[in-house]
């Protein structure tokens, strides 16, 4: 008899390869209780930051029935969860992070490596309910691992407030390709797979047994190497937050893993979202499973100090096995040096995790640890510096951060900027300096390209990028494929004499007015999008809102650029590797990094459609090529690409072995009149992109489709101008 649970209940159910346009829904303000104009950046600016922490500092310290406090201080579980909610970062598409307070929901609190941290929010909510719409989730959780940090002893670097909670799950589909926890097909001989930065599925970095469970220190050094990187973290980094991190608190492991309950999105409705209820004892306390293992690293869990790294080095360590049955490490003839966590009679040997003793045994991070051992205060500091940076990475640049313990100090990976020490444009510098690059001898397709080119980088899932800061001009931007590193020399060097040309002679005439090359590009776009609306016959007029600068090139973390340089993107039709995708797995399609892209861009799936129609009518294609200029018209701004994809006068025919390129047939004659890729095409086929396509392939659509097209582009344009959203 078949089972109930193995129902077809949703399209994606009974065509799993159909491609899903879901991320480009997502965070509707409709699913905001708080309402389209609530405005969480101001709300937090009242919020008294100092009575939040005395209320944490106290909350940490009353041990509560329902779910004990180890050692009598829930500091080590708040710093876990603030780990854990920053900790799934990853560098190369900015996903995961602590900016928006998703570790709430599924996948990522269903993690095992998560396990119990559904008890540390819920020992939070008396605080969060308190201060309301004022204080975020996001930010209450980062807030209570630094507090518990500073509780116990470590003197903190800096805190900013000013993330965005979501109500409802990031589902980013690609978290990982396995369909098991803790099972890893991301490691392809010895490296992880793009954009991937743990280990297994369910993990947040490795697996603290060693790779595959197999004790390993060395083995383990490798791939705690490569996680780290993957989020951005140098070897100091790491060693510092591993050994800083490990400081505090303890491991639960108490018995078989065979007594877990399920997850709390699986968890019987009377537990009421707390999962995992371990059926062993009492559960909770010393009965408590969180990863398996069952240990303590320092004497003094409660305070920060070198006791982790003194034990490390000073004793010899065995392998023994966990009551719950997991490889851990002892120390050979060490005292029972360890207090209990619950009862103050009892001792314990000093114990580890394979990963631990990869700091001793790998030779680099060897040198770092025994450093931090006899510099201790050296070792806070690198601490302190290393969590503020693990907790702010993806929050962008410092433009976004509030509150009054922001470090005056500015780090490159917050894509620093020079501050802005001269007056914007006005109306008629901008029709003048419009007029000079559109006389310049660029086209209407190389100022396009360009200035989505610059405006394009952003990424909203850690605020990343953009146009402001000109960085494309700058290394390694200036060498990205996709950015045609010839062309845009030449593009940039005009401009440059634009802006040296207009700059001199406002500085001469004793005007304080300058203009970037960052607003040279963006001004360059828009008065080329005018252009090609004229030409199809609209007066319109492209909105642009000057003040940017230019980023110097010691402003650019070059290492996190070359590391994110994209090898697809379907606004600009670009493909690096064709050769490498297959149509029988979705996510490896060129039509899923589009799709992919738009959610980091935060477009709609309107959006999308409208862009891609105008960007392929305007030639902003890669390499200037025909591949999706469906127009004998190109560079006028028309709803040709929409009229030709959905002509059932085409007929479209494979033109590769990897059937990523096409070439469009006039049905009749036999004539080749159009080449598409499948980027293109996937606006006729997908049945969602085929509905809005219709919509601006209509005869009334034409001018629709020009204001929607500069509605959307004027978005994209100003993405990263936090000096605008945070005022």
């Amino acid at each position: 008899m078949k089972e109930k649970n193995s129902r077809k209940r949703w399209i994606t159910d009974w065509w799993p390869n159909r491609l899903n346009l879901k991320i480009l829904r997502q965070d509707c303000p409709n699913s905001n209780p708080y309402g389209i104009d609530y405005n969480y950046l101001k709300e937090v600016k009242t919020l008294d930051i100092d009575a939040v922490i005395k209320d944490l500092k106290e909350l940490m310290r009353k041990s509560q029935d329902w779910w004990p406090a180890d050692f009598g201080h829930y500091g080590p579980l708040f710093i876990r969860l603030a780990w854990h909610s920053a900790g799934s970062y990853r560098m190369y598409d900015g996903r995961g992070g602590a900016k928006d307070g998703s570790l709430r929901f599924p996948p990522r609190i269903n993690w095992p490596d998560n396990i119990g941290l559904d008890k540390a929010l819920r020992l939070l909510w008396p605080i969060k309910k308190k201060y309301g719409k004022k204080l975020s989730w996001a930010d209450l959780i980062i807030l209570a691992g630094t507090v518990a940090l500073e509780d116990m002893g470590v003197k903190i670097y800096g805190f900013a407030l000013g993330r965005e909670d979501i109500f409802e799950p990031d589902e980013s589909p690609d978290w990982g390709p396995e369909e098991e926890m803790l099972t890893s097909e991301r490691m392809n001989e010895g490296l992880l797979d793009k954009p991937y930065a743990a280990t297994e599925m369910g993990l947040i970095y490795v697996n603290p047994a060693g790779p595959g469970g197999v004790p390993d220190p060395k083995a383990s050094a490798k791939e705690i190497r490569m996680s780290f990187a993957r989020m951005g973290m140098n070897d100091e980094d790491t060693v510092a937050l591993i050994a800083g991190g490990h400081a505090f608190g303890k491991c639960h492991g108490a018995a078989s893993e065979n007594k877990l309950g399920p997850d709390p999105s699986f968890s019987p409705i009377e537990q009421q979202g707390l999962g995992w209820k371990f059926k062993h004892k009492s559960g909770k306390g010393s009965d408590t499973f969180t990863s398996g293992f069952e240990l303590t690293w320092s004497s003094t869990p409660t305070r920060f100090g070198i006791p982790y790294l003194k034990f490390m080095f000073e004793y010899e360590w065995e392998i023994e096995t966990s009551p719950a049955g997991k490889a851990q490490w002892v120390a050979k003839d060490a005292p029972e040096i360890i207090p209990d966590a619950h009862d103050p009679n009892k001792k314990h040997k000093p114990r580890m995790l394979t990963a631990d003793l990869a700091l001793r045994y790998d030779e680099e991070y060897a040198k770092i640890a025994r450093r931090f051992l006899e510099k201790p205060e050296e070792f806070e500091k690198a601490f302190a510096k290393a969590w503020f940076k693990l907790t702010h990475r993806d929050m962008g640049p410092k433009t976004c951060y509030i509150g009054k313990y922001v470090p005056e100090e500015t780090s490159i990976w917050q894509d620093p900027l020079p501050e802005k020490d001269f007056e914007s444009i006005e109306e008629k510098d901008i029709k003048k300096l419009k007029e000079k690059i559109l006389n310049s001898g660029l086209n209407i397709s190389q100022l396009v390209y360009t200035a989505w080119s610059s405006a394009s980088t952003f990424r909203n899932s850690d605020r990343r990028g953009g146009a402001n800061g000109a960085r494309i001009r700058l290394y390694p931007l200036n060498e990205w494929e996709v950015n045609h590193p010839d062309k845009l020399s030449q593009i940039i060097s005009i401009y440059e004499r634009i802006q040296t040309e207009f700059n001199q002679e406002q500085k001469k005439a004793g005007y304080k007015k300058r203009v970037s090359i960052a607003d040279l590009i963006v001004l360059g776009g828009c008065g080329a999008i005018e252009l090609a609306a004229k030409k199809a016959g609209f007066e319109v007029n492209v909105p642009f809102t000057p003040g940017r600068v230019d980023a110097n090139q010691e402003q650019i973390e070059v290492g996190f650029y070359k590391a994110i340089e994209p090898y697809a993107d379907g606004f600009r039709n670009y493909l690096k590797y064709p050769e490498r995708f297959s149509e029988e797995d979705i996510y490896t399609t060129p039509e899923y990094f589009l799709v992919d892209k738009a959610n980091l861009l935060t477009l709609t799936v309107p959006e999308t459609v409208i862009l891609i129609g105008g960007l392929r009518v305007l030639g902003a294609v890669y390499k200037y090529q025909k591949y999706g200029i469906l127009t004998n018209k190109p560079e006028t701004l028309t709803n040709d690409f929409f009229i030709n994809l959905l002509d059932m006068g085409i007929e479209w025919k494979a033109a590769d072995d990897y059937r990523y390129t096409f070439d469009g047939y006039d049905r009749k004659s036999g004539e080749l009149k159009w080449k598409a890729t499948r980027t293109d095409l996937i606006f006729g086929h997908h049945d969602e992109l085929r509905a809005v396509s219709e919509v601006y392939a209509s005869d009334d659509a034409k001018e629709k489709f020009v204001n929607d097209f500069i509605k959307a582009w004027d978005k994209v344009m100003n993405l990263d101008r936090f000096d605008l959203k945070i005022k």
